[in-house]
């Protein structure tokens, strides 16, 4: 539970880096503003073709008592709804992270600036970003379908729908927001997962209190220059806990 905490209290450190860089945190407002109004008219239409979606999707409820039928569609629609936040929020990190890739550039470098004195070469670029924008929105429908699927278990089918997808929604964020900081120093792909994996906790307790600030449109765009900055912060704490595998030596 404290690794869980600290996780999150990263994030929250992250919010901080407004007072420390106000001026770079708020040109990336401007990305983060563009995707999140695109995703907010999603969900938008997503509730509004929910009835429909879960009629569909339980065309044999049909033939049952009115009050099983209604009680089942409500369990499975809340399972689409926690669905559709999965891929809105991921695609709207990775969609975010692209397009204004510039502008988290400039954060990501200021906190290294700070906290380390340098900045280590990145070889990062749009053509990377849009690698990782379209795997982070590949796991989010990936996540997004797991969802759906838990929301036929029986009675806790909607809580499990709701906890798997912040919980895996949490994991593909911090892999995908400390990929920068921890590629940038010679790690490759099986190196940082050993280091996440390592810090478990700490990864996850950032990660779902990313999650579940992205789900509110207005505070997703403040929390992603503070989740850039703060996974920064977490990437750092990650290498000092860790032992730096043989695969990223050079």
């Amino acid at each position: 539970m404290n690794e869980l905490l600290h996780g999150a209290r990263l994030l929250l450190n992250g919010f901080g880096w407004w007072a420390v860089r106000p001026r770079v945190m708020a040109t990336a407002l401007i990305p983060a503003a563009i995707v999140g109004a695109l995703m907010a008219a999603g969900l938008v239409a997503l509730g509004a073709f929910l009835p429909a979606i879960v009629e569909a999707l339980t065309p044999w409820a049909d033939a049952w008592a009115a009050f099983w039928a209604g009680a089942l569609r409500v369990l499975i629609g809340v399972a689409v709804l926690a669905a559709g936040v999965v891929v809105a929020v991921t695609t709207f990190t990775a969609l975010t992270l692209l397009i204004g890739e510039p502008f988290y550039d400039r954060v990501w470098r200021s906190v290294e600036e700070r906290r380390t004195g340098d900045v280590p070469e990145a070889r990062y670029g749009l053509v990377r970003a849009a690698g990782d924008a379209v795997s982070l929105i590949a796991r989010g429908l990936a996540i997004a379908v797991l969802s759906v699927a838990l929301g036929f278990v029986p009675v806790a089918g909607a809580v499990l729908a709701a906890v798997a997808g912040a919980s895996l929604s949490g994991w593909v964020l911090a892999d995908e927001l400390t990929t920068r900081a921890l590629s940038a120093r010679g790690l490759d792909g099986p190196a940082r997962r050993a280091l996440r994996r390592a810090s478990r906790g700490r990864v996850w307790g950032f990660g779902v209190a990313t999650h579940l600030l992205l789900m509110i449109p207005l505070a997703a765009i403040v929390t992603m220059p503070a989740a850039v900055a703060g996974s920064t912060l977490l990437a750092h704490e990650l290498i000092e806990r860790g032992v730096r595998p043989a695969s990223a030596q050079d």
